[in-house]
C-alpha cells in the first residue's frame, strides 16, 4: 500500500475530495494541519487514516516532526501534497529533507516560484512574454517605464495569487509604492492589454495530459481586489487549440510530471507591438498546483467529469478511465457586499434555479478576489453565459 501526505486536506474545503479518491484507490492517507481533529468534517476523517494536529503550519519544524512521526508510524512515504500555491515552497522542503522523490524538490523551486525566472521556460517555447524589470530604485524603475510607457504592473517576483499587486499609472504612484512597499523582491513589468486564459490540465509521469481544460477571466484579479468589484471568471466549454498547443509546450518546457496544473496566459485584446497582434497568447506565469477556489468542481460540471478521481487516479496508477459527458460553460459570478444590484438573490434564483450548481457566501478570507455572495451555474452558449453575468452583477 502506498502512503501519501495530505498537507493542510482541510483547506480548502474541498480538498477533502482528493483524500477521498485517494483512500477509494488503495492508498494509506496521512494528514497534517492545524485544525483540531473534532473539527474536521465528517467526511474528511472518513477519508484519512490518520490525522497529525500541529499548531501552526507555518512553523517547518512542528510539520517536520508530524512527517517523521508519519513515518517511523507507517513507513516510508511515496508522496506528500498539499496542491496548495500558499505550500508549495513547503512541500519541497519537506519532500527533499525525507527523499520523497515523487514531486518538485528545493532546488526546483526558483524556476517554478519566481516570475521572473518564469519567462525564460515560455520563451523556451516560442511564446512571448511581457518586458520586466527588477525593481530595485525609484531611478532604475522610471528608466524601465521611460521604454515601455505607463501603466506598468508590480506585484512580488515570489507572490501568490494577486496578493500586493498594482497598477501604476504614473509617478506619484511610483513613489507612493517605493514609500510603502513590504521588504520582498517585486518585478516591474509592462502592461498587457489583454484577458487572462488559463490551461488546466492533470499530467502523469510522462508529462502527457490525462485531463485537460481552461478558463476565463474577463477582468482581472488584480483590478478585482483593488477596485473592490465583482468577481467572474467561467470554465471553457471547450479549450482553443492555441491555448491547447501552449500549453503543452509550457508543461514541457518545465519538465512537469504527475500533477494537477494550472497555466495562466494573456490573450491579447488589441494589437501589442512588443507583444503581438490582437488575439495573440502571450506567457503569464505558471501555477503548479490546481486552479483556486471552486474551480475544481466548475470543472466537473463543465464537462459532467470527476478531477478529483483523475487526479488520485494519476496518483495511483497514473493513468484514468474516467470519462467526460456533456460540455458547458460552467460561470462563476462573485457579488460584492454593498452593491446595489439590479436584481435580488431571490430573482437570480429564480431566473437560473436549474441551472445554479451551486450558491453560497464566500469566507472573508477569500473574499478579496472572490466577492462576498458566489453563483456558479452551467449554461449551454456563449449568449446564455452574457446574459448570466448581466444578469447577477448588473448595478442599478
Amino acid at each position: 500500500m502506498k502512503n501519501f501526505i495530505f498537507i493542510s486536506p482541510n483547506f480548502p474545503t474541498n480538498y477533502w475530495l482528493f483524500c477521498r479518491e485517494l483512500k477509494k484507490n488503495g492508498l494509506n492517507v496521512l494528514g497534517i494541519g492545524d485544525q483540531p481533529y473534532d473539527q474536521l468534517a465528517p467526511e474528511l476523517k472518513a477519508s484519512l487514516s490518520e490525522y497529525y494536529k500541529v499548531s501552526n503550519l507555518e512553523n517547518y519544524d512542528e510539520v517536520y516532526r508530524g512527517v517523521a512521526f508519519l513515518i517511523f508510524k507507517h513507513g516510508p512515504m511515496d508522496w506528500l501534497e498539499s496542491n496548495n500555491e500558499y505550500w508549495l515552497e513547503r512541500d519541497a522542503q519537506l519532500r527533499t529533507a525525507f527523499h520523497i522523490t515523487s514531486g518538485f524538490q528545493v532546488e526546483d523551486m526558483p524556476r517554478i516560484k519566481y516570475k521572473s525566472k518564469m519567462k525564460e521556460f515560455y520563451r523556451k517555447t516560442g511564446i512571448p512574454v511581457a518586458r520586466y524589470h527588477i525593481v530595485d530604485s525609484v531611478e532604475g524603475c522610471k528608466g524601465f517605464i521611460g521604454e515601455v510607457g505607463y501603466p506598468v504592473v508590480v506585484k512580488p517576483d515570489n507572490g501568490v495569487g494577486a496578493n500586493d499587486t498594482y497598477k501604476l499609472s504614473n509617478d506619484a504612484e511610483l513613489e507612493r509604492f517605493f514609500r510603502n512597499k513590504l521588504d520582498v523582491s517585486y518585478i516591474m513589468e509592462e502592461f498587457v492589454h489583454a484577458e487572462v486564459n488559463s490551461y488546466d490540465a492533470i499530467i502523469n509521469s510522462e508529462g502527457e495530459p490525462l485531463f485537460e481544460t481552461g478558463n476565463v477571466s474577463p477582468v482581472s484579479i488584480m483590478d478585482i481586489v483593488n477596485e473592490n468589484g465583482n468577481s467572474l471568471y467561467y470554465i471553457r466549454k471547450e479549450l482553443p487549440d492555441d491555448i491547447r498547443t501552449a500549453g503543452r509546450a509550457v508543461v514541457k518546457s518545465f519538465g512537469v510530471r504527475s500533477r494537477f496544473i494550472h497555466f495562466e496566459f494573456f490573450r491579447l485584446t488589441e494589437d501589442q507591438p512588443s507583444l503581438g497582434k490582437k488575439g495573440q497568447v502571450v506567457g503569464l506565469e505558471v501555477n503548479m498546483r490546481p486552479s483556486g477556489g471552486f474551480s475544481p468542481d466548475m470543472m466537473n460540471f463543465a464537462h459532467s467529469t470527476d478531477v478529483y478521481k483523475i487526479w488520485a487516479d494519476m496518483i495511483a496508477f497514473d493513468r484514468s478511465t474516467v470519462p467526460e459527458g456533456e460540455h458547458n460553460f460552467c460561470a462563476y459570478a462573485g457579488r460584492r457586499d454593498g452593491k446595489n444590484f439590479v436584481y435580488s438573490h431571490e430573482d437570480i434564483m429564480r431566473l437560473y434555479g436549474p441551472q445554479m450548481k451551486m450558491v453560497g457566501r464566500i469566507p472573508d478570507v477569500l473574499a478579496g478576489a472572490m466577492g462576498n455572495q458566489m453563483y456558479v451555474a452551467n449554461l449551454p452558449t456563449q449568449e446564455a453565459l452574457d446574459q448570466f453575468y448581466r444578469d447577477v452583477l448588473q448595478c442599478k
